[in-house]
Formats: C-alpha cells, sequence, structure tokens
C-alpha cells in the first residue's frame, strides 16, 4: 500500500474511532438521564428536568391532520424520497419533509401539561410507509391486494402521527405559570416594560416630556421609571389570579427531550444497545488505524 492510501486509511479510520466514541458517549449519557431522573405527577412536579408519564389527550388547538393521508391526529411528522439509479448505484433522495408545531396536551390523574414538541425527538406509535408514483400521494397508503400489485416505486412516503388516547412517556424542561406560583423580581420585570415602551418612542415621548422638548430629562426619566415599576406590579397581580398553566419544553442544557409512545425501560434498553454499537465502531476503527500504523513502521 502506498503512502497515500495508508494516510487516507488512517484518517478513515481515526474519524470512525472517533464517530463511535461520540456516540457511544451520547448515548449512554442519554440513558443515565432518562434512568436518574424520577417520574414525577404534574401536579407536585418541582420546576425543572422532569419526566412524565401520561395520555394524549385533544387540545384547544384546531385539529391537525396529517399532510400526506389526511388522518386527523395531534401531531404529524412526514417525509418524501425519491428512487435515484446511477449505474450500480441506487438509493432513496429525501425531497420533502417536516414535522407540526402545535402544541400537546398530556393528562395524567393528577393534572394538565401542555407540550412544545420543538426541538424533541419524538418516537409515536403510528407510522406509515408507502410508495406511488407521484411525487405527492392521492390519500391514505395502500394496503392489503393494491400494495401487494403495485409496481410505482419511483416515490416512497412516510408519515408518523400521534393521536389522542395514546400513552405518552415525556421528559423535558418543566415550567408553572400563574396561581402565585411566580415571585416578581421587580427589577427585570419593571426593566421588561421600559424596553417595550421605547419600542413607542414616540407614545413615550407624548406620555412623559412634560416641557416638549423632545427628550427625557432626569426627572422626567423618574418619572418614566416609577410608572414602569407600577405596570410591572399590576400585570404581575394580574397573572398571578390566572390559573395555574404546566409547560414541558426543550431544556437550555445539553439534556435529552424525548416524546415517546415506548416506556423508560425500552427506550434505555435502545439505547443501551446502540451505545455498544459506537463501541464496536470505536474499537474497529482503532483496531484498523493500529494495523496502517504496523504495517508503516515496518
Amino acid at each position: 500500500m502506498d503512502i497515500q492510501g495508508q494516510l487516507v486509511g488512517l484518517a478513515c479510520s481515526v474519524a470512525v474511532s472517533a464517530g463511535g466514541a461520540w456516540w457511544f458517549l451520547r448515548r449512554f449519557s442519554q440513558a443515565r438521564h432518562l434512568l436518574d431522573t424520577p417520574t414525577s405527577k404534574i401536579r407536585s412536579a418541582a420546576q425543572g428536568y422532569v419526566e412524565f408519564y401520561g395520555v394524549l389527550h385533544d387540545s384547544t388547538e384546531p385539529q391537525l391532520l396529517g399532510p400526506l393521508t389526511n388522518t386527523p391526529c395531534l401531531w404529524w411528522r412526514y417525509k418524501i424520497e425519491e428512487y435515484t439509479s446511477n449505474g450500480k448505484k441506487r438509493s432513496w433522495r429525501t425531497l420533502e419533509s417536516g414535522s407540526s408545531e402545535a402544541l400537546l396536551r398530556l393528562d395524567d390523574s393528577t393534572g394538565s401539561c401542555l407540550i412544545d414538541p420543538r426541538g424533541a425527538q419524538v418516537r409515536p406509535l403510528t407510522r406509515e410507509v408507502w410508495k406511488g408514483s407521484l411525487r405527492h400521494p392521492l390519500g391514505a397508503a395502500k394496503t392489503g391486494w393494491r400494495a401487494l400489485f403495485s409496481n410505482d416505486e419511483r416515490y416512497r412516503y412516510t408519515e408518523e402521527r400521534l393521536h389522542a388516547g395514546q400513552p405518552l412517556y415525556a421528559i423535558g424542561d418543566f415550567r408553572s405559570s400563574g396561581g402565585g406560583r411566580q415571585g416578581l423580581d421587580l427589577p427585570a420585570a419593571q426593566g421588561a416594560v421600559i424596553r417595550e415602551w421605547k419600542g413607542d418612542f414616540g407614545g413615550l415621548l407624548q406620555r412623559f416630556d412634560s416641557d416638549g422638548n423632545g427628550q427625557l430629562d432626569e426627572r422626567e426619566w423618574q418619572r418614566v421609571q416609577l410608572a414602569a415599576s407600577l405596570e410591572a406590579e399590576d400585570r404581575h397581580r394580574r397573572q398571578s389570579t390566572q390559573p395555574v398553566q404546566h409547560h414541558l419544553a426543550k431544556p437550555r442544557e445539553a439534556q435529552p427531550f424525548i416524546l415517546s409512545c415506548a416506556g423508560e425501560d425500552e427506550l434505555v434498553r435502545q439505547f443501551y444497545w446502540q451505545a455498544a454499537g459506537g463501541v464496536v465502531l470505536c474499537l474497529a476503527g482503532a483496531l484498523a488505524a493500529a494495523w496502517l500504523l504496523g504495517i508503516n513502521s515496518f
């Protein structure tokens, strides 16, 4: 083997080994996060990173329809692929993909929680895959004899959905608002009100520029700050009288955000198997690199 070929092979081996190590650490860390986070009830859950078990229910959002099948659902994800052939190379190329962003409502025996699915690893129970001759399918997937004798395979369609009544395991960042649960950070709230007012500076001058010179002097600025403080307190008071609302969303830190119809045990088992695959890749890459280095030493 020439030197250039050895260098290319060595670079590929190191990349495979590093990729396997990264995959192992990622999946092992996700499994540990799931195991180390206790299951909580919505009503009594602490603010922060939590996991819930519950059942999906219809929310107040307008009903969604799967983009490929027009099936009513609570959440959808789709993909359209095209079959390409170039000599001996054959593959499916993704043409379109997307997922819905409407809020989900999870209920357990103690309360309800709204979930923002953006950024989540969603593992739904319902998944349909079929093929056809048009880029956009006409209606639902073919079944039975129609699917068996269909030769239209240029396009492949995948649609995944979550439906009301399905069980859901959810782990992510939990926050509650309303019901007097949140304390008032007056300086921060006052600053937010002032920034909002500055967005309409003309209106701000009209309210507080008493001498009409087009500027706010020190005394006028003190009036602005006092009014903003009173406005912030009033907004907090009104918010505190609202019913408590619970929300689950993507954590700010590098923690798993997972919505799955499968339970924790099944997810952890899958992550451990995937972590083991990362170990195999890492060792294979390291052995290949050591073999190439050994050839070069001779």
